[in-house]
Parts: structure tokens; sequence; C-alpha cells
């Protein structure tokens, strides 16, 4: 039997297609903190598009999927995954981690969790579930470097074993482990992360299985109200999703951070995205849009919805760093008149 017997069919269809090819900036984020720790160079790093701090920050904002393939791929060597999982500890993937500790038993938790994996990850990354009885946990990574593919599956089936063993409060032990890649010269690291020597490589299939006594046991976590909770929230994340394509995406998720503090200054925006003043006109040039344009256009949305609220225009005026009210005048006229001409 197939696992995912019953998990509700039109889920994904609600979700739509707009997050497909993106990644949560919690995995990223994860990526980060182990290629730093791993040595990878701050110049190499700053290079991955969308992993600007005030990028990073957003926790609706989602990556294109290309730049976490580029994280791997620095990352990419001999127990790389493994780091990456043991530096997770329940909660690194927000909700995610939640959805798949909460439920009854291990089996439910991960079957009512699989139709969210798009919460931090690509659609095209392949999660399945499947037994009869044990239950076995399958990945298959759109990343076609084998040596990048190896890492990625060697953290995700380390991931499930440590949030099995979170879950049940219990050091279980998978009844095995495959890998599609070819045995390393040296895999007693592996050995111990998974706590057994049946692990088998050049395998079909990337997969962990569990024991169907471990599969089905109750969990000592597991909370009914939470996990609706948990899902309830997951389709509002998903609704809710920003993805940050290109730079300019950046730039604007900078820039209205700077105007919410009443600081929209190219200097500020600038630094929060690790870039000199000149190169961030001569990057919004190459996109058909400066900076006086990208900061006009955001005050006057902002000022439409402030003054549709009933806002005085002194308040509206310093919300959004002019320097008066008269100023703000000018600019609404401008705006209108501009709109009338257009109509």
């Amino acid at each position: 039997m197939d696992v995912r017997e019953g998990v509700p069919g039109g889920l994904d269809a609600g979700i739509g297609s707009r997050v497909d090819g993106t990644v949560s900036v919690h995995l990223v984020r994860l990526l980060l903190q182990t290629a730093r720790r791993l040595g990878v160079a701050e110049e190499q790093l700053a290079r991955v598009p969308g992993t600007d701090a005030v990028v990073l920050r957003g926790e609706l904002n989602r990556l294109p999927m290309s730049s976490l393939l580029r994280l791997w791929e620095l990352i990419a060597r001999p127990g790389a995954g493994v780091a990456v999982a043991e530096a997770a500890p329940l909660g690194a993937l927000n909700t995610w981690d939640y959805l798949v500790t909460t439920g009854a038993t291990l089996v439910d938790s991960l079957r009512a969790a699989q139709p969210y994996h798009r919460l931090v990850t690509a659609a095209a990354e392949g999660f399945d579930l499947s037994g009869e009885a044990d239950l076995t946990v399958g990945y298959r990574t759109s990343a076609s470097d084998p040596v990048v593919a190896s890492t990625v599956n060697e953290y995700v089936l380390a991931y499930y074993l440590r949030r099995a063993r979170e879950a049940t409060g219990r050091p279980l032990v998978p009844t095995k482990v495959t890998f599609g890649h070819p045995a390393p010269p040296d895999h007693r690291l592996l050995t111990d992360v998974f706590g057994t020597r049946a692990i088998e490589f050049g395998a079909a299939a990337d997969s962990i299985t569990f024991h169907a006594d471990d599969a089905n046991a109750p969990l000592p976590r597991a909370d009914p109200m939470l996990a609706d909770l948990m899902r309830s929230h997951a389709d509002l994340v998903l609704a809710s999703s920003r993805t940050v394509a290109d730079p300019l995406d950046a730039f604007r998720i900078a820039l209205t951070s700077a105007l919410d503090t009443a600081d929209p200054t190219l200097a500020r925006v600038a630094k929060a995205l690790a870039m000199s003043e000149r190169s961030l006109q001569r990057h919004l040039a190459d996109h058909g849009t400066s900076w006086r344009a990208e900061l006009d256009s955001l005050r006057y949305e902002r000022a439409k919805l402030l003054l549709s609220q009933g806002l005085p225009k002194s308040a509206v005026a310093r919300r959004l760093a002019f320097t008066d009210d008269r100023a703000l005048r000018k600019a609404v006229h401008r705006w209108t008149a501009a709109s009338e001409a257009t109509a």
C-alpha cells in the first residue's frame, strides 16, 4: 500500500504553481550557516542570489531552487550532508519540523505533512512514503551533479532520522538505509550517524526505512490541535509567500524594509544588500529603473493605502519620510496628475 493514500487530493492544486520552483529561507539559512562552518569564503556566498540578510529575514520570502543548489555545490563533500542535518535542531525548518513530529504516530505525521513539502523545498524534489508494515521514506533530488546529489540525499535521510528520534523520544535505528551513489572509501561516519551497518550503496533509490513498531508507536509529542494548527498555518504561509526571483526583487524588499523604518536612503539600502551605492544605481539602471523611480513608486502605493485609512497627512508624511506635509502634498499632486494623464 502507498502510505500517501487518503492525502487531500486538492491541496496541491490549491497551492498552485507559484512556489513550485522555490525554496524557503529557513533551508537557505541552514545551508549558509553550515557553509560558513565548513570554511566557504564569504565572497562566494555573497554571489549566491537571495542570500542578502534583508531577504533572509523575511519568513515568507521564497528563493529560486537554483540558489539552493548553488549552496549545495559550494559545500558538497563527504560528510557535508550529515553536517547540515546535525546543525538543524527541531524548529530550524519552522512549521515543517512540527508537522512531521506532532501526529499520533510517525507514519501519521509524515503522511499528513507530505502535501506540504513545498514549505521547505521545490516541488521537483521528490518525497515518497511507502510500505505495507515498515515505513520507507524516499527522496529524489533534482540536483544533476552526482556529488551534489549524494550530499543532498545524505542530508535528507539524516534529517528524517533525527526528526523521528525527536518525535519518538527514543534513539531508534532504521532497519535499512539506501543510497543511489557509490560507496565512499570510508563510510564510518554514515554508519555512526544512522546507527546501523545496514546501509546499501548504488541502490535504485535513496531511502530510509523504519520498523513498523517505530513507525506506528504513539508519539509523546502527539498534539492533534497543534497538528491542525500547523496545517492551517502551512496553508497560510504557502498562500502568502513572496518569490524573490531576481536581484531586483531583493532590492525592493530592502527598500520596503527601509521605508518601514522611515529611513529610505540609498546608503541604507545599498548597505543592506552588501553593495556600494554606485553599484546599486548601476544595477537598477541595468534593470530599466532607478532609485528615484523605485522610491517614488513605493511611496505612492503606501500613501494611497494610508490616506484611504484616514490617517492625517502629517502622519503619512512622517511614515513615508517626507520632509513635511507640503512635500507630501506636492507628491500627491504629481501622482494624481500622472494618473489622470495615463487614464
